[in-house]
């Protein structure tokens, strides 16, 4: 995936909807490692795609309103619950999907690695006490408000900005600082109000249908 980054950035963004599906197929590997060699069933690949299509619905409907959306909710609390490498998944594939509506770019593989990162860290969370603690959850996710801002600011800075220089990417940073915090805010938000209730619905349909055996 960092190969077909690198590739895009000296292509100046061209040819960005390959890009995006060889992002896509690099994303899904972890979850054919895991279909390889731990038990994946139909439900689990049906409740992937109810969670990718949860992620869909916090973004497109809110697309008019800068940086206010539930995507990085979904990918924390899913990731919480299904691990590093399916956090992975969901997250890019929540990105990818939702830019079939909102239009494509070559700011898609960009936003999927982004989100899938945001997934694949906050999984590791799961084999630790933090998730559990409420205030914890709600600083991460405030976190990730800006650090997804900062990666696409980072390409954006390598794509367009000449010369490249430490005061080029501060400026970048910067600029976005505005949108950064509105992200972080609605993330916070949607934490400290939602987190458990749905921490909870998560965890019990994962019992009761046994979706990760």
């Amino acid at each position: 995936m960092a190969i077909l980054l690198i590739m895009m950035l000296l292509l100046k963004g061209q040819h960005y909807l390959w890009f995006s599906f060889g992002c896509l197929a690099c994303s899904i590997l972890p979850a054919y490692w895991r279909f390889e060699h731990q038990q994946m069933g139909t439900r689990l690949l049906v409740f992937l795609a109810v969670i990718v299509a949860l992620g869909v619905l916090g973004r497109v409907p809110l697309a008019a309103i800068p940086n206010i959306q539930f995507t990085s909710f979904v990918v924390i609390v899913s990731a919480v619950s299904l691990g590093p490498e399916l956090g992975f998944v969901s997250g890019s594939m929540m990105a990818l999907v939702s830019n079939l509506f909102l239009g494509q770019g070559p700011w898609t593989p960009w936003q999927m690695l982004a989100w899938g990162l945001m997934g694949l860290l906050t999984g590791l969370l799961q084999r630790g006490h933090l998730k559990d603690q409420l205030w914890v959850m709600v600083i991460w996710g405030a976190l990730w408000g800006f650090w997804y801002g900062w990666i696409l600011d980072l390409w954006y800075a390598l794509a367009y900005v000449r010369p490249l220089r430490p005061a080029s990417f501060l400026l970048a940073f910067a600029s976005s600082a505005v949108f950064d915090g509105l992200h972080a805010a609605t993330n916070a938000i949607s934490l400290l109000l939602l987190y458990r209730p749905w921490r909870k619905l998560m965890d019990r349909l994962m019992i009761k249908y046994k979706i990760l055996g």
